[in-house]
């Protein structure tokens, strides 16, 4: 089980089912993973159960947390794969 840091906006990434990455923000991690593991939480993962956390890192605000979310999702698979690999699950 990954721990989940406290307070504050995280941007994470899930693997799923299928072997894609889904990277979302929230201010709720426990919650927000919670939601899309009952099919709830985004489309693109509700077809694609089960998700496991593979990476989340705090942010010290919302827009903080949606520049960092864009910056991971222009990188290609290779470049979140190889983000994931050198930065793991940031556990606080």
């Amino acid at each position: 089980m990954v721990k989940i840091a406290g307070n504050g906006w995280f941007v994470y990434i899930v693997r799923c089912k299928d072997r894609s990455l889904y990277t979302g923000i929230t201010n709720d991690l426990e919650r927000r993973l919670m939601l899309h593991r009952k099919g709830v939480a985004s489309r693109y993962t509700r077809s694609r159960q089960p998700v496991k956390l593979v990476h989340q890192e705090p942010c010290s605000s919302r827009s903080a947390a949606l520049k960092k979310e864009h910056a991971l999702k222009k990188l290609t698979r290779a470049g979140k794969e190889a983000y994931i690999k050198e930065h793991g699950t940031l556990n606080y």
